[in-house]
């Protein structure tokens, strides 16, 4: 009787196994999916895949690029990347999107092709969005074009430090002809910003899309004016920013109060 109470209970524990498995597989699209088949997630999400990528899956912390575009139940299209002929840039599964998408992506390869159907709940709930009124279930084509890898930071090793009396930091990576930087022209800037943990806070690199302002109106913090006025088109540098060049004792969320900060800029045009 000994013998057969542990037996049981052996088989319960490994039925119980298989099924948490099985569960997080299905939370991770890990079982094997029919093209064109429509699936609903314990959360209310509705999805289909209408053609298989080839390339890797995304998981939650990755930057995802997709295009998409968004419906009403009639059919009409009330926002389109295709239309902006660029796609979005995102962190998974970090709240940077409605729960919908997060959920939704994850089910998808680098290539992959969804439809998927949100219920309020996953979408923007009982809040109206400008023509997205209060309570409406959203249809979505999206496709999965690429898991964009995190920036390196630049190799420094052996360049100089510079400093400017205001306790700026640049560090030169390269030199070229190209046009300077002049006060009250428009520039576009690449970059990564970090902080000193090594952390990465921002980075137009990871959303596909350069930075644009004009220098010399104040419209970014006064470490990038002074350092974006060293260099010309085609340069690149890091530059290290004292707390009262950057944000000072604001808290900017994902930058503490007091921090010093770490970009890496490239300048890619002037005017």
């Amino acid at each position: 009787m000994m013998l057969a109470f542990f037996e049981n209970r052996n088989r319960v524990r490994i039925i119980i196994s298989l099924l948490v498995i099985s569960l997080q597989l299905f939370n991770l699209g890990g079982f094997a999916q029919k093209l064109n088949k429509e699936y609903t997630t314990p959360s209310g999400l509705k999805y289909t895949i209408t053609k298989k990528g080839k390339g890797e899956k995304p998981v939650p912390g990755d930057n995802v690029r997709v295009h998409y575009s968004g419906k009403f139940a009639d059919g009409k299209i009330f926002d389109s990347s295709y239309k902006r002929g660029a796609p979005i840039t995102f962190k998974l599964g970090k709240g940077q999107v409605i729960k919908g998408w997060d959920e939704g992506i994850a089910f998808l390869t680098v290539g992959g092709q969804a439809k998927f159907e949100i219920p309020p709940s996953l979408g923007y709930g009982d809040k109206p969005m400008g023509e997205i009124s209060a309570g409406s279930t959203l249809y979505f084509d999206v496709e999965l074009v690429e898991i964009v890898n995190p920036p390196i930071p630049f190799d420094v090793k052996g360049k100089d430090t510079l400093s400017l009396e205001s306790g700026l930091k640049y560090i030169k990576i390269n030199s070229t002809d190209g046009k300077p930087a002049e006060a009250f022209k428009t520039v576009s800037v690449d970059y990564t910003g970090f902080l000193l943990n090594g952390n990465i806070f921002d980075s137009s690199v990871e959303r596909g899309i350069p930075f644009s302002f004009t220098l010399g109106k104040g419209q970014v913090i006064q470490g990038w004016e002074q350092g974006i006025a060293k260099l010309k088109v085609g340069e690149k540098a890091r530059m290290i920013i004292p707390s009262n060049l950057g944000y000072g004792s604001r808290d900017m969320g994902s930058i503490p109060p007091n921090s010093t900060l770490i970009f890496d800029v490239e300048l890619l045009e002037v005017k």
